[in-house]
């Protein structure tokens, strides 16, 4: 029951509207119609016992108020988690970017950084997925794909031999991804780097791609070969800053955007309505009033 919620919470709002009515009709009492207000109260229970008067009492009003109460339950929709919820798969583009400047290359940094690509892959759930590589200059590996399965062999053999460079300039990366995102709404840049390079031209690009609409993330990288890096002005870059090593915060933000979590109208479907079963019920005490009488 701890995971019990209601859909439509408002029909509540009803609640003390049907409790009025029935304190209402429990002082109201036994009525005949009207004609106990005419008839001697010997007369009228004579008329009771020969059947000719059928007033509805309190057991009748309160027939009429349960149903109603269950169609007010049931109309607030009380729901539990399904667990075959269904996915919807998102339309904005994840870009991987990914320093390769010598300080993450030629260090125990690369391996994380293949990893945390690779996990992004997996938490995009269907989104279209590119990457692009960086160090002295940025250069476009894949335009995101719908089949990010094909980035899994070009991230395996990523070596300190595989940029033509040196140097780091991430600012470059971040202008290179605004370009590439220029046409997908509500995508994501992932930047998996150590920090080396970030300066004002990276944070003067990281303010453009904000503008655009754009989510940029960041990947802590630790244990680069030229030592330790600017982390704060690298985290400071994105909205979300996670290490490398552990980036479950960023992958599941990923993954959300391909939920029904994007969709406040769809997020109903996460749930299994219980309302349409109390309203079923609400017929049940209805029945007794269309007994047959002698």
């Amino acid at each position: 029951m701890s995971e019990l919620v209601l859909l439509r919470p408002w029909w509540l709002l009803a609640v003390p509207l049907l409790v009025a009515l029935a304190l209402w009709q429990w002082r109201r009492g036994t009525t005949a119609g009207g004609w106990e207000r005419v008839m001697p109260p010997g007369m009228l229970e004579a008329m009771r016992v020969l059947g000719h008067i059928r007033g509805g009492g309190r057991r009748q009003g309160l027939a009429l108020l349960a149903p109603a109460a269950l169609l007010c339950l049931g109309l607030c929709g009380p729901a539990v988690p399904r667990a075959d919820a269904p996915v919807l798969a998102g339309s904005g583009a994840v870009l991987i970017a990914l320093d390769m400047s010598p300080s993450v290359a030629e260090g125990p940094a690369l391996a994380d950084a293949q990893a945390a690509a690779a996990s992004i892959l997996t938490a995009a759930a269907g989104r279209p997925v590119g990457m692009l590589l960086y160090s002295g200059e940025a250069y476009e590996v894949a335009a995101p794909t719908a089949d990010p399965a094909t980035l899994e062999s070009q991230i395996a053999v990523l070596a300190r031999d595989t940029m033509p460079d040196g140097g780091s300039r991430p600012a470059s990366a971040l202008a290179l991804a605004r370009h590439m995102l220029r046409a997908s709404p509500d995508a994501d840049l992932v930047l998996i780097s150590d920090g080396g390079g970030v300066d004002g031209a990276a944070q003067a690009e990281a303010e453009r791609l904000a503008g655009d609409g754009v989510r940029l993330s960041v990947l802590t990288l630790t244990g680069g070969a030229g030592g330790s890096a600017d982390a704060a002005a690298l985290e400071a870059l994105g909205s979300l800053a996670a290490p490398a090593r552990a980036p479950d915060a960023v992958l599941r933000r990923l993954s959300q955007r391909g939920t029904l979590e994007r969709d406040p109208a769809l997020s109903t479907l996460a749930f299994r309505d219980l309302g349409p079963y109390l309203a079923a019920l609400a017929g049940l005490p209805l029945l007794g009033l269309f007994r047959r009488r002698a």
